[in-house]
């Protein structure tokens, strides 16, 4: 027969004071870190993956403002010359504002008597700014009677409704006077100023006092 005397009572006792010191010193070193807070206890009840708490996250950067300021608006409405100095635009294309089709080719001929003096391609961009201004103007005019910036030749995408309530859109050519000291005559008529007035083939347009006539086709 085997001896089956039981266990020491000393023995016994250590190992278990020792597991006890063992788990209050674990529960020593856990408290000196961060409590978890309320939601992620009940995440980490959730998903045992987030039981580990998550240490404290570094201040968010300010995020540059993206927000119109109104200095590209305000740099805009003048052009920088070489000698420091600026010259104010009188003119900014409008939304509606477009280029025309490949199909509709406007041009412009520049009469003095019965000689053509210029032909202009006026389908090649959406607006043409006339004048004696010649850093700002898109087509120049030296007449003294004509202004810096005198009119401008827009090119507008118009949108209207047939009679079936449909919407029609197609760009057309207007004419604006910018409030000229002489003027401009549409058809040997005064264009009143500051308004858009449109325009059609074969319309002849003169600017100040110059005796140059400029003549619209649509070829």
């Amino acid at each position: 027969t085997r001896d089956r005397s039981p266990p020491r009572r000393g023995s016994k006792e250590k190992d278990v004071r020792s597991s006890r010191e063992g788990s209050a010193s674990q529960m020593t070193r856990k408290a000196k870190g961060p409590l978890p807070s309320q939601a992620a206890s009940f995440q980490a009840n959730k998903d045992p993956s987030m039981a580990v708490v998550a240490a404290e996250e570094p201040p968010e950067k300010q995020k540059p403002s993206l927000a119109p300021t109104g200095l590209l608006a305000a740099a805009s409405n003048s052009v920088a010359q070489s000698d420091g100095t600026s010259i104010a635009l009188k003119y900014h294309e409008p939304a509606e504002a477009r280029k025309p089709p490949g199909k509709d080719d406007w041009k412009l001929f520049v009469f003095k008597g019965a000689d053509i003096l210029e032909t202009i391609e006026l389908s090649k961009r959406s607006c043409w700014l006339i004048g004696r201004e010649l850093a700002v103007v898109d087509m120049a005019a030296e007449h003294p009677s004509i202004s810096k910036q005198h009119a401008v030749i827009q090119f507008r995408y118009i949108e209207k409704k047939n009679e079936f309530g449909d919407k029609l859109g197609k760009v057309k050519p207007y004419l604006i006077d910018l409030e000229s000291a002489n003027g401009t005559l549409l058809n040997k008529e005064e264009l009143p100023p500051s308004r858009y007035l449109e325009l059609r083939d074969k319309d002849m347009i003169q600017f100040g006092h110059s005796t140059r006539e400029y003549v619209l086709m649509l070829s």
